[in-house]
């Protein structure tokens, strides 16, 4: 397996183009659960141009019935990102003032408990206050996050792709 470098600037390419439309090649999963998963799913695929197509721990979409539950759950992003050893982006937790764009947000609750994902398309300096995302179920594009009300938030940072 060969390590990649994740393209980044691709990544928030394809988030300016679909932030505020959907792509037909996926569905749209606004009305089941929301897209905002699915929306940074598909970013990092355009920086990364890796699935991963392991059978219930691999990160990939076929269809709306056939993919995987890392592709569109918040939680299950979180888990194949931060443990893939094998094909694919894989991601470090970070703290919000070494994130850069394309990487990725998750927001949460008091409780514990992270409910959305959001890409970074730009940042100024290394206040969180000046990091802007993009995302879907909220369609926003360079939007500030400091605009979000949210309890805690955890900064993925995409290292690299495994290259088959």
């Amino acid at each position: 397996m060969t390590i990649i470098p994740y393209d980044r600037s691709a990544a928030v390419r394809y988030a300016a183009r679909w932030a505020y439309s959907r792509n037909p090649a996926y569905f749209n999963f606004s009305g089941i659960g929301g897209d905002c998963t699915n929306f940074v799913s598909q970013c990092l695929y355009a920086g990364a141009g890796v699935m991963n197509y392991t059978p219930d721990f691999g990160w990939y979409y076929i269809s709306p019935d056939n993919r995987a539950a890392a592709w569109t759950g918040v939680e299950y992003l979180y888990n194949f990102l931060t443990t893939n050893e094998s094909a694919g982006p894989f991601a470090t937790v970070i703290d919000a003032e070494d994130a850069q764009i394309g990487d990725v947000i998750q927001l949460g609750n008091d409780m514990g408990e992270f409910y959305h994902t959001l890409i970074i398309v730009a940042k100024i300096g290394d206040s969180p206050r000046n990091i802007f995302i993009a995302s879907h179920s909220d369609d926003s594009f360079l939007r500030r996050l400091s605009t979000y009300n949210y309890s805690i938030a955890r900064y993925l940072h995409i290292e690299g792709v495994r290259k088959p």
